[in-house]
């Protein structure tokens, strides 16, 4: 509670003209209870306080949206692969020009991606946030991207399965399955 006064000896001096009084203000709080609340936003704290808490949240802050552009980073791999597959699928499964490109970008992506996780993940590095489970889901879905190249070059029949793949005297492995034409009908 804030109270104004005047001093008894000025005012029985006569000095009590309202230019020349002086006033005094007590900055006493007698009641137990506030009656004004605290405007929002306003915390009772040291400016000290108040600037170390600040940075600690501007670097909590920084350091949640590094972890997060991370995972980002580490999940992107999975559309390339999904767009590969597709790519894969619609090359189909003979040897022409446009799917053996296809199947030798769906091995080179990858593998020149694993080459260089460190660079990717290095602008995300910080005390603060780990790394290690982004980085490796990252090379997990390019280790992915790579079988599915791998699994297209077996597809196309340009992988060495068979022992007459390596040595010329043996007999090439018997197909499973053919096809033939129709009977003609007249």
């Amino acid at each position: 509670m804030m109270c104004v006064s005047v001093s008894a000896n000025e005012m029985e001096k006569g000095k009590g003209v309202l230019g020349s009084r002086k006033w005094a203000v007590e900055f006493t709080d007698n009641s137990s209870t506030r009656d004004i609340l605290d405007p929002p936003g306003f915390t009772r704290a040291s400016p000290d306080q108040d600037d170390s808490s600040l940075t600690r949240q501007k670097k909590d802050a920084e350091a949640n949206w590094k972890s997060q552009k991370a995972w980002e980073v580490a999940q992107a791999p999975f559309k390339n692969l999904m767009m590969m597959g597709f790519m894969m699928w619609m090359a189909g499964n003979t040897v022409h020009l446009f799917s053996i490109g296809i199947t030798f970008s769906a091995l080179w992506q990858p593998l020149s991606a694993l080459q260089g996780v460190g660079k990717v993940f290095e602008p995300y590095k910080d005390n603060k946030v780990d790394l290690l489970a982004p980085k490796l889901l990252y090379i997990a879905l390019n280790l992915g991207g790579m079988l599915l190249g791998v699994w297209k070059l077996n597809s196309l029949g340009l992988l060495p399965t068979h022992a007459s793949d390596w040595v010329s005297s043996l007999s090439p492995a018997h197909e499973v399955e053919f096809s033939g034409g129709g009977a003609a009908l007249y």
